[in-house]
């Protein structure tokens, strides 16, 4: 029997200095499952998704993060990445000199540890540009840089229909969406689950509305 997809095991989680921050986490997510986490300010939220990636901002003190039965506690995040696990950021960050395509082509190509062509980038960001309700002279800008809150989220979600991971993390991706646009990147999350069914989520918020968009499979309160 194969192991479940990703498994976090009585966690223990503090900052580089301080008290634990995280207690005795437990979750287990199996292939195309989609999981919510919610609680108030303070609870941990994002510390265990930030988590989750590798940060170095913080320190397992205890328990086991396992991917397809692989501890990965001591792996760094690039190395995560490449395993098939990606965090759709709370607050993404500007990369000033970085069009949204060279990025999305330099990271799709450390995902499959081969060179993915310029045509071939060009045409998938087309294609989701168009689910997403993006202008076409999106692929062009700098990454991030002068994005309204919406387009960061919906450039997060470009970046998941693209790397289409094994294990997305998605860190309260509604934040700061009017309705219009947490249905447009709600609708992006369903469209890639169908295109990669096995892909399991994380889903982090602090607000039912997003929930009642894509409709997780189990939600925890932490």
């Amino acid at each position: 029997m194969a192991p479940p997809l990703f498994e976090i095991e009585a966690l223990e989680v503090r900052a580089a200095e301080g008290p634990n921050i995280l207690h005795g986490v437990d979750l287990t997510i199996n292939s195309g499952e989609i999981h919510a986490v919610m609680g108030p300010n303070g609870s941990g939220k994002s510390t265990l998704a930030t988590t989750l990636m590798g940060s170095p901002e913080y320190q397992v003190t205890g328990g086991n993060l396992r991917l397809h039965g692989d501890e990965i506690a001591d792996w760094d995040a690039d190395v995560r990445a490449k395993a098939g696990m990606f965090l759709a950021f709370q607050y993404p960050q500007e990369i000033s000199g970085v069009s949204v395509r060279n990025f999305l082509r330099q990271a799709a190509s450390a995902r499959r540890s081969e060179d993915v062509s310029a045509i071939d980038i060009y045409v998938a960001m087309q294609e989701w540009m168009g689910r997403l309700d993006m202008d076409a002279s999106f692929m062009d800008r700098y990454l991030n840089e002068g994005f309204s809150g919406g387009e960061k989220k919906r450039n997060e979600i470009l970046q998941l229909a693209i790397l289409q991971p094994e294990f997305a993390i998605l860190d309260e991706t509604d934040s700061g969406l009017d309705i219009d646009a947490l249905k447009v990147v709600a609708k992006g999350v369903r469209e890639v689950q169908r295109e990669k069914p096995e892909m399991g989520v994380l889903l982090i918020t602090h607000y039912q509305r997003l929930l009642s968009e894509i409709k997780p499979d189990h939600v925890h309160i932490l």
